[in-house]
């Protein structure tokens, strides 16, 4: 209600037991927040088949699938056909290495997939993809800043996709110079609930949020 109040339009959440379980377990809930809260809502965790793609688009606004989109990209091709790439968000999770190059991390970054994050994207090219939330897993809740220069390539490379970017925002100045390259939202979780933005901070990146 707070973040409504000061301009909000989405509420990114993430269902960890559905997550762990390999199935949504929070629904209610969710439905209940974008009911009383106003807000739409981007859900993520445990959406591994259809039955939970139909649930989830239920109560929320846009699903994320992660897994899922390395693992079967064909089904999820066909997830994006059915209920249209606005409502579908593909989560890729990266760790850097050999020189920098983003690999993607499955299974709630236990697992490496041996796929970069470029070869990942170029999959879905033909596939309509329109929202990818990247995430440096090596900075998610550290809050030692985005990797600036992983979104600004992906912004070069992909500018057909609208990035979300995530990991490692510290305060109003990391959203500005995430802002400034080119990705299309910013997912902030410890600097909000620790209060390193203040109300007016967050109040002059929520309209376009």
């Amino acid at each position: 209600a707070r973040y409504a109040a000061l301009g909000a339009r989405w509420l990114h959440v993430v269902d960890l037991d559905g997550a762990e379980c390999g199935s949504p377990r929070h629904l209610d809930l969710v439905k209940a927040l974008r009911r009383h809260a106003g807000l739409k809502v981007q859900l993520g965790g445990g959406i591994r088949s259809a039955a939970d793609l139909t649930a989830a688009l239920a109560v929320a606004d846009r699903v994320v699938i992660g897994s899922l989109a390395v693992t079967e990209p064909q089904r999820v091709e066909s997830w994006l056909g059915e209920v249209g790439p606005d409502r579908l968000t593909v989560a890729l999770d990266v760790r850097l290495a050999d020189g920098d190059v983003p690999f993607v991390a499955t299974h709630g970054w236990t697992q490496g997939s041996g796929l970069t994050l470029w070869a990942a994207l170029e999959r879905y090219a033909g596939a309509g993809l329109r929202n990818v939330l990247c995430t440096d897993v090596d900075r998610d809740g550290a809050l030692n800043g985005p990797n600036l220069a992983l979104y600004r390539h992906c912004v070069s490379r992909c500018p057909q996709v609208a990035f979300q970017a995530s990991g490692g925002v510290r305060d109003a100045h990391d959203l500005h110079a995430l802002a400034a390259t080119g990705v299309a939202l910013a997912i902030s979780g410890k600097a909000l609930l620790e209060g390193r933005l203040t109300d007016e901070e967050v109040r002059s990146f929520l309209p376009n949020a």
